[in-house]
């Protein structure tokens, strides 16, 4: 049987993530075909065709795609799923938003968040926050999967020579309306993707001096810049700034929390980082139980000081 992995893209470009699911998928023992469901997305099909192990890109290039409607997205895997033992989504808002829609149809349940192929039908996935792995082996003939990035290496971006084959795009269904689009810009690496990320927590007392301590840290190692949800709930960070269960999942080479005590929300957002840093003042703080290195101190004077030796 083949492997369809749904392609997450902006029409130009493919998202990391992708690379992370063909991965699963070629974990899964089966030839691996990309679907590229976009509008004016023969760009992100040329790069699809080049990622190693791709074995067909299936462009869908429709105006019904221009934003990603779930609706939409899923009908047109439905209209191409039956040849298919796997279908993965990446565990992304797009992924999550559009998987249930074809697991629903095509009468399966979904395996959510997996960050292991055992084999072709038993699959790794976290549970409660991450403390606990459970074992899941699906029965059904096609499963739907949403694939955790942070647990495959991502696959080779080049070396591939898969041919593209443009489908019949389906109708648009018009269930939704676009309204509008907010998107945050900056010259940060992205949370996700970014190789080092720096974290503040509640303990930084205000966003003046998040900003303050944790702005020249970000910048001196070129970093990702992320927040605890309790800085985020307070104000002293944006949304999308938030790292854990209910923000971002990340696993950069190196995560330094500074400020943050650990609870169980955020270190199920961190915790499969190479190698994190902890600084906080509180001996007991949960954040050390997870830290390669953990520095008992004062963040305001530890992190300029820090920073001062960068």
């Amino acid at each position: 049987m083949s492997a369809l992995v749904i392609a997450e893209h902006d029409h130009r470009s493919l998202k990391p993530a992708t690379l992370n699911a063909i991965t699963a998928a070629l974990a899964c023992d089966a030839e691996v075909h990309l679907l590229i469901a976009g509008t004016l997305a023969r760009e992100a099909a040329e790069a699809g065709a080049r990622i190693a192990g791709v074995a067909r890109v299936l462009l869908a290039d429709d105006p019904a795609f221009e934003h990603h409607a779930a609706e939409n997205v899923a009908a047109q895997v439905l209209q191409i799923a039956a040849p298919y033992g796997h279908i993965l989504f990446t565990a992304t808002s797009n992924g999550k938003n559009a998987a249930p829609r074809v697991a629903a149809r095509l009468d399966v349940a979904q395996i959510s968040e997996i960050t292991k192929v055992v084999d072709a039908s038993t699959f790794e996935r976290p549970i409660y926050a991450g403390n606990a792995i459970a074992t899941v082996r699906s029965p059904d003939a096609c499963k739907v999967i949403t694939v955790r990035a942070t647990g495959f290496a991502p696959a080779a971006a080049t070396g591939g020579t898969a041919a593209i084959e443009a489908l019949a795009p389906i109708a648009d269904l018009k269930r939704t309306r676009f309204v509008s689009r907010e998107v945050t810009k900056s010259e940060r690496p992205d949370l996700t993707a970014a190789r080092i990320v720096v974290s503040g927590g509640r303990a930084l007392g205000s966003a003046e001096k998040f900003n303050e301590v944790m702005t020249p840290l970000a910048d001196k190692l070129n970093a990702g810049l992320g927040a605890s949800r309790a800085a985020v709930d307070a104000g002293y960070a944006p949304n999308d700034w938030q790292v854990g269960q209910t923000g971002k999942i990340v696993a950069p080479e190196l995560y330094i929390a500074a400020g943050i005590s650990g609870a169980i929300q955020h270190l199920a957002g961190m915790k499969d980082s190479k190698v994190i840093v902890a600084i906080n003042k509180d001996p007991e703080a949960p954040i050390f139980s997870v830290a390669d290195f953990g520095l008992e101190a004062d963040l305001f004077a530890a992190v300029p000081e820090l920073v001062r030796g960068l």
